[in-house]
């Protein structure tokens, strides 16, 4: 039965399939994996690069490995995803890195996924919790009874300070008050929550007075 020389250097007969076995040069780093598994996505560039390499005129190093000019620090997680389906990344690569090189190998269930996680993520940001705000308003010994009756809905009464009187003759009623009210306000994890409430003379986040 005749044979032939591959370009790695094996030999094969006539009718036996290629090497199972491919390099890839991904921006300068090699990679070594299966054409099984960059099979996986039929209509992926990967699985066209090992079907149709000759019709592509793709370029190989000296090695025999297939050139491509893309960030091999995120085609790691996108040769990790075709050989068990799940993707796993560090922590210092970015979703939208995965997914550049996704689309671009048209690697359709990894673009679905990352995705997915980059809405998690965005949500999880921008997640919100609830904090107490504190009002104090100062007012007279008079103005206390007003001032208790005129509490704004979703306001309620904390604590009343009395800081003394301006007059040294002063009654009971000539006596100045501190007036501290509390509500709990949703705010923006890792965003911005400038209150608009400008009318405020104090605000203490999860503190009181």
């Amino acid at each position: 039965m005749a044979q032939r020389g591959l370009e790695n250097g094996t030999m094969e007969t006539g009718d036996s399939r290629k090497s199972e076995w491919v390099r890839l040069n991904v921006g300068g780093t090699t990679f070594l994996t299966t054409r099984t598994t960059l099979g996986r996505d039929q209509k992926s560039f990967l699985y066209r690069l090992v079907q149709e390499a000759a019709d592509l005129n793709t370029d190989k190093d000296t090695d025999g490995a297939f050139l491509i000019d893309r960030d091999p620090s995120y085609f790691g997680p996108v040769l990790n995803f075709l050989r068990h389906g799940k993707l796993v990344m560090n922590k210092d690569l970015a979703e939208e890195g995965v997914l550049e090189e996704a689309e671009f190998y048209n690697i359709t269930d990894l673009i679905k996924v990352v995705k997915e996680r980059i809405v998690e993520r965005d949500a999880k940001q921008n997640q919100t919790f609830m904090k107490n705000v504190y009002r104090v308003m100062q007012c007279s010994g008079q103005e206390l009874t007003q001032m208790v009756s005129t509490i704004p809905d979703g306001w309620k009464f904390e604590q009343l300070l009395n800081i003394g009187s301006h007059y040294n003759y002063g009654t009971e009623d000539h006596a100045e008050f501190l007036f501290i009210v509390s509500k709990e306000c949703p705010t923006v994890l890792n965003g911005s929550d400038e209150s608009s409430d400008r009318a405020k003379v104090l605000q203490l986040k999860g503190t009181r007075i």
